[in-house]
């Protein structure tokens, strides 16, 4: 399987912070030419089972999938896990710790919101969720937008909820290694998300990539809905230079609030390895 395949390795359904059901979002990646697709929920693999059996209902090819929420040079990294087994007691029990951090802080939310005048947020933010151990802040934002109190949901991160703002409070996550080790102990491969998207300088960069390496990461993401045109090529680059797979996911999470549709990208650059050549014995 080569690179001019159109895979999607990275998408969310309602079991994390999505706005569709897995069977709904098989539905819209196989009617957008989806061949081989994964579904990686935060911190959870409840929607795994559903997702495979859907993604056959409609001619694809599936891989497992889950992301991990990491801390890295107290950045929070997303670590995705392709193709390992979503019954693996060791992933499961790990990704459950994770998400027991998430109620707490979602409180503490609530309270840095209430202390500007936004009231009941926490129990806002519940009717948004479909899984109420995975209360995230993408759910307050849909709360906020909801209520009124933004026009959307990027206004409301910019004004409430990143570093510095009334309803921002840090999480700590599970370490690199950590989500590295249940990924592969699971048959499975570890790959970097979106890493365009944090703000490391380059230095704090490639420590990631080589302690990411060092504890058995084999890829990244290099086509992405977050990932300008020139972010495709740097980490194409990038990709090269530490010889790692390439991965390539929309990240989709809802019609309405989406960057990139499911499917809708742009084909890896030819170079590369895809990841999905690391996988082969474990698509569905």
């Amino acid at each position: 399987m080569h690179n001019i395949l159109n895979a999607d390795l990275h998408c969310h359904s309602v079991v994390s912070d999505g706005t569709l059901t897995p069977e709904a979002l098989a539905a819209r990646a196989a009617a957008n030419g989806v061949e081989l697709w994964a579904l990686t929920d935060h911190d959870e693999v409840g929607g795994q089972h559903r997702a495979a059996a859907a993604a056959r209902e409609n001619g694809m090819r599936y891989l497992t999938g889950t992301e991990i929420s990491v801390t890295f040079a107290n950045e929070t990294v997303h670590i995705v896990g392709l193709g390992f087994d979503p019954d693996d007691a060791a992933i499961s029990q790990g990704l459950y710790d994770t998400r027991g951090g998430r109620g707490k802080r979602a409180m503490e939310m609530s309270e840095g919101l209430a202390k500007v005048g936004i009231k009941g947020a926490y129990e806002g933010a519940l009717t948004f969720v479909g899984n109420p151990e995975l209360i995230s802040r993408t759910h307050f934002a849909r709360f906020l937008v909801e209520s009124g109190v933004c026009k959307d949901t990027y206004e409301v991160f910019r004004k409430y909820l990143t570093e510095g703002k009334p309803g921002y409070v840090p999480h700590r996550w599970a370490t690199l290694k950590d989500a590295i080790r249940w990924i592969t102990d699971a048959k499975g491969i570890a790959v970097i998300a979106h890493p365009g998207r944090y703000k490391f300088t380059a230095n704090e960069e490639y420590a990631l990539f080589l302690e990411f390496q060092a504890h058995g990461g084999k890829a990244i993401e290099v086509v992405t809905g977050s990932h300008t045109p020139a972010e495709y090529v740097e980490y194409a680059d990038k990709a090269l230079e530490f010889g790692f797979a390439a991965s390539r996911g929309s990240d989709f999470h809802s019609p309405d609030e989406s960057h990139m549709d499911l499917g809708k990208l742009p084909w890896l650059p030819g170079k590369l390895t895809p990841v999905w050549e690391l996988l082969e014995n474990r698509i569905q």
